[in-house]
């Protein structure tokens, strides 16, 4: 017999949290459980403030629709709300166990500018992720230089949300020996537009990766000069369908595919490491924002010493 579960849960964050300009106080999203015959799977549904087309009240309303269908025997397709497909189909993946236990949770961590406080986090191969774009392009140059100087065999990825103008963006450049470039990954989206991004990477040979770019309306993939990846933050993709899909899009052009957070929960995080090393088994995703908060939820993040909360302490929706 089917049944259905929908839970709300709201996690402290760290102080410090802005997303586009906006304190993130709270993260709060959904947890649902399908249940049929004795199985049963888990999703999490977390619109992202400030990068989700939907509002967290506008995905409970859809998925609770689809739960009452789901439990009545009917089989209808996810709702087209990224962060609602993508939570269903992983709760219905794990029902049917077609969603690999063997997770990746060796993680980029992220880096605020101090070498040796990096350095001391970093296991196995040095990857680490930073992000560029909220401070002046001169000074972003100047850290992303003296890390790459600190630590010879460390790998980076950059991400600057589309932050800068092409002066600001050869600004940056400027500031980073040609020398170390080539352990620079990729930047994700420096520049406003595509165009500006790909001329980016033809003048300073630092290689780029398309992130929103994935979710506007005419973006097709293509392969290009000074375009090694990809970045897929499912709950802003859409179902796991789509995830596995864009995935196989990427490898089939050679390009880097990076499955990465939109800060979900540490039971969020554990699926996406899931999908990492079943998707992109030779690829570290990036996963480090379980930091960002005060508690975990449900399933833990291994290592993680941060307190833990209970589905008896979440509030049952359905």
């Amino acid at each position: 017999m089917r049944a259905a579960q929908l839970y709300r849960y709201q996690l402290p964050m760290d102080a410090g949290v802005v997303l586009r300009e906006r304190r993130l106080k709270t993260r709060d999203g959904l947890l649902v459980r399908l249940s049929d015959d004795g199985r049963e799977g888990w999703g999490e549904i977390a619109p992202l403030p400030g990068f989700s087309e939907e509002t967290l009240d506008t995905a409970q309303s859809a998925t609770c629709d689809w739960l009452v269908a789901w439990e009545r025997g009917n089989a209808p397709p996810p709702p087209d709300i990224a962060s609602v497909a993508f939570g269903l189909s992983c709760a219905q993946a794990e029902l049917d166990s077609a969603l690999p236990q063997a997770a990746n949770y060796h993680v980029a961590p992220l880096c605020t500018g101090d070498p040796d406080e990096l350095f001391a986090g970093l296991r196995g191969d040095k990857v680490a992720k930073v992000k560029v774009g909220l401070y002046e392009a001169v000074r972003d140059g100047m850290v992303v230089n003296l890390l790459l100087e600190g630590i010879p065999d460390l790998r980076l990825r950059l991400d600057a949300n589309r932050a800068w103008t092409p002066l600001k963006a050869r600004q940056f450049a400027r500031y980073v020996n040609p020398a170390y470039r080539s352990r620079i990954e990729f930047i994700e989206e420096p520049c406003k537009t595509r165009a500006d991004s790909r001329a980016f990477a033809a003048e300073t040979g630092i290689a780029i990766a398309w992130d929103e770019s994935l979710r506007e309306a005419d973006f097709t993939f293509a392969a290009g000069p000074g375009l090694r990846a990809v970045v897929i933050k499912p709950t802003l993709t859409g179902s796991l369908q789509k995830v596995q899909q864009q995935v196989a899009q990427a490898h089939a052009l050679g390009l880097t595919a990076v499955i990465s957070s939109s800060i979900e929960s540490s039971f969020g995080l554990t699926q996406l490491a899931r999908i990492a090393a079943w998707l992109t088994p030779r690829t570290i995703p990036g996963l480090d924002t379980l930091s960002l908060m005060r508690a975990q939820l449900v399933r833990r993040w291994p290592d993680s010493t941060l307190p833990c909360l209970s589905v008896d302490a979440l509030e049952p929706l359905l």
